[in-house]
């Protein structure tokens, strides 16, 4: 792309108009915006941030940047039909109730309750149960010769593990990640009247079916250090507990987050070894040259995974509010400025990522941002970086020649990256 080129497209670029090829390949213009406007103000007065170092500027400072979204969520979701300023619509009061558009206080006891359950030792105890569930449906896959990468294999694996933390019964998971898609995808920077109706009427089942999960807990109690949905029913031991509110939308934000997410981690990365067979081939070397030395090989595919999240990170933005005047990169901010965090153009900037367009296996050190980073960084990354892990090499050390059998369908979001579907064959 040539120089003037570059410019234009940063000078042109809007998040709340996107052009049509955008959302198949955004990194040229996030490139292009990292190098001559990498402080973007945009039409409607908003800042979006493309370097590396400016996103950790705002992810360290939580008490100058908030993450709480009253201010931003009302107007996008409080419209009829769905809801107005008298009566807010189910996606507003679901997304301000959630831990990840909270700050602290709510913010802190949310996030202490469900990491009580994610302790090492937990995340530990799932390995065994995860590697029969990928054997499982890597059997099937076999057997019918060939799948889709998403429908077959990345999204029934971290649907069964947040169901399995939640204690929601198998014969029961089926609708969760219709309803995990249509929530998440109403948070696009502009939602079409399709995405409200279809968000607000999931949250609204989704709660109606939490209620029953809640009520029947409370009967019949799990492990407090297994079962996260136990654990934010009883509470910490010193009386710290969540309103019913609180609880029910922090279970739908719990499904959410760690269903559509991780599948997109899975789903990326498989169709990135089949797009780069260069460094699927490096990736199967180290397997194969270190075979029997577990820890070597967990570090091989952990910095495997890791270089799949930054080069398509499954979270490419995120978003914070000034409390009060501020400067980032050089530009001031007034009080209430709003802010997008562009994790996708950060986790490929130069001056962190050497030769940053380049799926690199190998790379270490590797100072991504798709779990983002300070108070708010994902409390489930453990458990994402295991599933991953798990998935992804035993699904190469079965199918190392596996093919895509057609163009791989993107979801059509600028906020979530991921695939619809990728249909293959084992080879």
């Amino acid at each position: 792309m040539s120089g003037d080129r570059a410019r234009e497209i940063a000078a042109g670029f809007d998040l709340r108009a996107l052009p049509p090829d955008f959302l198949a390949n955004p990194f040229p213009v996030y490139a292009a915006l990292r190098e001559h406007d990498p402080v973007r103000r945009m039409p409607d007065g908003s800042l979006f941030l493309t370097r590396h170092a400016d996103l950790m500027a705002v992810y360290r400072d939580a008490a100058l940047f908030s993450s709480d979204k009253h201010v931003e969520f009302a107007p996008k979701y409080n419209v009829p039909p769905f809801g107005s300023d008298t009566e807010p619509a189910p996606l507003y009061e679901h997304h301000t109730t959630s831990l990840v558009f909270n700050d602290p206080p709510l913010h802190t006891r949310v996030r202490k309750l469900i990491m009580g359950a994610l302790t090492r030792r937990a995340i530990a105890d799932m390995e065994p149960g995860l590697v029969a569930l990928v054997d499982s449906l890597l059997d099937r896959i076999e057997d019918q010769g060939g799948g889709d990468l998403i429908e077959d294999f990345a999204a029934a694996i971290p649907v069964e593990i947040i169901g399995n933390l939640l204690g929601v019964p198998h014969a029961e998971r089926a609708p969760l990640r219709d309803w995990s898609l249509a929530i998440l995808g109403a948070l696009e920077p502009v939602p079409t009247p399709a995405q409200h109706a279809a968000g607000n009427r999931s949250v609204t089942e989704m709660l109606a079916y939490l209620r029953g999960l809640v009520a029947e807990r409370r009967r019949h109690p799990g492990d407090p250090e297994r079962d996260v949905l136990t654990r934010l029913i009883q509470g910490e031991a010193s009386g710290e507990k969540l309103s019913e509110v609180e609880l029910l939308q922090n279970c739908i934000f719990l499904l959410n987050a760690g269903h559509e997410t991780t599948t997109n981690l899975i789903g990326n990365g498989l169709v990135l070894m089949h797009e780069h067979p260069a460094a699927r081939e490096d990736l199967l070397s180290d397997l194969c040259a270190h075979a029997g030395q577990i820890e070597t090989l967990e570090a091989i595919l952990s910095r495997a995974v890791d270089e799949c999240l930054r080069f398509e990170s499954s979270n490419q933005l995120g978003n914070r509010r000034a409390l009060q005047a501020a400067q980032v990169g050089g530009v001031d901010l007034s009080t209430g400025a709003l802010v997008t965090l562009c994790i996708g153009a950060a986790n490929r900037d130069p001056a962190v990522f050497p030769d940053p367009d380049r799926l690199d296996l190998r790379r270490e050190p590797n100072r991504h941002l798709a779990f983002g980073f300070g108070i708010h960084q994902c409390a489930g990354l453990s458990l994402a970086r295991l599933e991953g892990r798990i998935a992804i090499g035993r699904f190469l050390r079965r199918f190392p020649r596996f093919e895509l059998s057609a163009p791989p369908e993107r979801g059509g979001r600028a906020r979530f990256r991921g695939f619809l579907g990728a249909p293959f064959r084992i080879g």
